[in-house]
């Protein structure tokens, strides 16, 4: 059974930490905090691993969903007549990469297929973790997501400021 004073500390170390981070200027800076405070929280084992209850993920995961859906629209499906090609070569290329990356993993490093497999996939941390709890890995899928995440987020952004690609793109 879950403890909800446990899950209110949760939720409150994720958005404490997902507020501050706003004033950073960083893109995606609140998703960002949220998994940094909770995860300093439950790594900390000062309180108990959050048990969320029955359908919690599920209803998060629809939000989500739901939000990034909203983004689509008569503009981003036009968007799609010029982007289908590199959109079909990105995700295959990801798709093959992450495939080869989990092989090297399970082969060298001897992590099971399952989590090298669903831990190298293009996917987002919430939809290959709730796929990883199916199989039994979702914990160990969503470790591996959650450092992938969180250092995206951190480089790639600062990189193309780095870089100053947004004003090559700008360019004429």
């Amino acid at each position: 059974m879950p403890s909800f004073f446990n899950l209110f500390l949760y939720v409150l170390a994720g958005a404490g930490i997902g507020t501050l981070m706003l004033f950073t200027g960083i893109p995606a800076a609140s998703l960002l905090g949220a998994i940094i405070g909770a995860g300093i929280l439950s790594a900390s084992g000062q309180i108990e691993i959050a048990e969320w209850p029955l359908g919690t993920k599920t209803v998060l995961g629809i939000g989500i969903g739901t939000v990034i859906g909203t983004g689509i629209n008569r503009e981003t499906i036009g968007e799609l007549q010029n982007l289908w090609k590199p959109a079909l070569i990105i995700t295959f290329s990801l798709l093959l990469t992450g495939f080869l990356i989990a092989f090297l993993l399970n082969r060298f490093l001897g992590i099971d297929a399952t989590v090298s497999i669903l831990g190298s996939a293009p996917g987002g941390t919430i939809g290959m973790s709730l796929i990883g709890a199916e199989f039994g890995v979702g914990a160990a899928v969503a470790a591996l997501h959650a450092v992938r995440l969180i250092t995206v987020l951190l480089l790639i952004p600062a990189l193309i400021k780095f870089l100053g690609i947004k004003n090559l793109l700008n360019s004429p």
